[in-house]
């Protein structure tokens, strides 16, 4: 009996680790705006949670959706993408280094 307790609490554990929003680190090496928000260049913690992208810095953060997608081949680092829109530089899109994970801001 305490074997099968063992192996549901383990299964459990595994079961939301799988389930929760992976977290990545992106750097923004000038102003980027994502979703009509300026963030300042820095480091910043991204959380990601299906087509949600939560990009955060101390009391800075800012909500996105996004298009998840597959790519060939993983990614050696992480990038970002922009669009110069009335002088401001838009995050496009952002390319998760270690994965094979794209993110598509729309």
């Amino acid at each position: 009996m305490t074997k099968t307790v063992k192996f549901v609490a383990l299964f459990l554990v595994l079961a939301l680790a799988a389930s929760a929003a992976s977290s990545h680190t992106v750097t923004f090496f000038q102003p980027s705006t994502v979703s009509g928000t300026e963030l300042k260049a820095g480091d910043y913690k991204l959380v990601m949670d299906n087509d949600k992208v939560v990009i955060q810095k101390g009391k800075e953060k800012v909500e996105a959706t996004v298009k998840v997608e597959t790519a060939d081949s993983k990614f050696s680092t992480t990038s970002v993408r922009y669009s110069d829109q009335n002088g401001k530089m838009k995050v496009t899109e952002i390319r998760l280094g270690g994965t094979n994970t794209k993110l598509v801001f729309n």
